[in-house]
This record gives structure tokens, sequence and C-alpha cells, in this order.
């Protein structure tokens, strides 16, 4: 099967951890009702679009790989873990990467091996790829479903790697600098 992630350029050993098509393998359902709401022309804000083809057909998996479809790529380094949601069970199920550029990313547990749940830690790089699917009716929180199609988590603690800080942010901290002397 093709991968997006580059797991191997990423000076970290990586653990594929999920993958979308394995999950859906075994939610059949998941593909049946986001398919159903799509072609529900009785809900117009609602659902994705499907100009990718239908969630989970063989035209919306060949437009993810040939990038017809848009991705997002995210890469980070996990800085906490924390509990979401309102269910009985408090385990942290979710986790905030720290972005090279200094910005957060939540992002709630992925895996397809119940055992790789423990890999989230902090201090462990992930990767992530989402497919952006465009939704039937901008929602206002943007035009798109974002729904991760791979996740890879480091064996190892890496080093956080920022890039350099944009020139007006320089900028910004030079104003500052000066007011301060």
């Amino acid at each position: 099967m093709l991968r997006l992630l580059d797991l191997e350029n990423q000076h970290c050993s990586l653990k594929l951890v999920y993958t979308l098509s394995d999950a859906l393998k075994n939610d059949p359902e998941r593909i049946k009702l986001a398919q159903e709401l799509t072609l529900d022309e009785s809900r117009p804000h609602m659902g994705l679009k499907g100009r990718h083809g239908l969630f989970g057909s063989d035209e919306w998996w060949n437009s993810i790989y040939s990038k017809k479809m848009k991705l997002k790529f995210v890469s980070g380094v996990i800085s906490r873990t924390y509990y979401s949601g309102m269910d009985s069970d408090r385990r942290n199920n979710a986790y905030e990467l720290t972005l090279a550029d200094g910005s957060l990313h939540q992002e709630g547990f992925y895996y397809n091996d119940t055992k790789d749940k423990y890999l989230y830690e902090i201090g462990k790089k992930v990767l992530i790829v989402y497919a952006q699917d465009e939704l039937k009716k901008d929602n206002g929180r943007g035009k798109y479903s974002e729904t991760p199609i791979e996740i890879a988590i480091s064996y190892d603690i890496v080093p956080l790697e920022t890039k350099p800080a944009n020139k007006l942010l320089q900028r910004i901290k030079k104003s500052f600098a000066f007011f301060t002397r």
C-alpha cells in the first residue's frame, strides 16, 4: 500500500500507528453513513461534497494518493497529553503538538492497535497527514473536513526543532526591546 508520510528522513525512528484504511476495514458502517450523508440532498448543510468521490470509495482513495484532494501535513513534538470528552473514562485521550514554528496543534489519540496508545508521550515526534475533503457547506469552521489518513510517532523522545522567527516577529521583538531599555 502507498504511504503518504515519509518515515525515513526524520532523524528518528518512527512507527506508523494509524492508517484510516485499516480503521475503515474494521468499521464499514462509518463509510456507509458518510456516503449516505453526502448523497442526502435533504441535508444541504451537512456532510461532504463528494467532489473527489464518496468517502472511502476507490475514487476517493485515488484522489488522495494522486493528491487531487488537498492534503495537510503536520509535524511536531508532543508537549502535553490530556483527557478530552465527557465520558466516565478519564484517561488521557488527546495531545497537543508544538510545531516547528512554535504554534500548537491539538489532536485525539488514533491507533489501529491498542498497545500503540502508550506511544503518545510528551517529547515524542508525531507526523500526521490529513485529507481535506470539501464540505457541502462552510459550517463556520472552514470549508473542509480534516480526516487523519496516517499518523506516525517516534519511539524515542526527540528535541523540538524550531525554525528561526519570521522577519515580522523579529521586528516586533526589537520594538519591545527598545521600550524596555
